[in-house]
């Protein structure tokens, strides 16, 4: 895993960083293996899991950036 260079180690976006970042290229796994198999519920668990990810990366990009409500750093 690459480490995030953006933000020292005890600031918490250095962490949301790596985790967004893990959280992305888990979803684009997904959605990959979603054309590489025929089965159509298995093609749904993953197409539904990578938006799921995408979601929860957004939620990260909101908390670095200030502006998810409710979440204060």
């Amino acid at each position: 895993m690459a480490t995030n260079k953006r933000f020292p180690e005890n600031d918490p976006r250095h962490h949301t960083a790596n985790i967004r970042q893990m959280l992305n290229d888990v979803a684009d796994h997904c959605r990959e293996d979603v054309g590489k198999i025929s089965e159509p519920k298995a093609q749904a668990l993953f197409e539904t899991t990578a938006e799921v990810l995408k979601g929860l990366a957004t939620a990260y990009d909101h908390y670095e950036a200030g502006t998810e409500k409710g979440m204060r750093r």
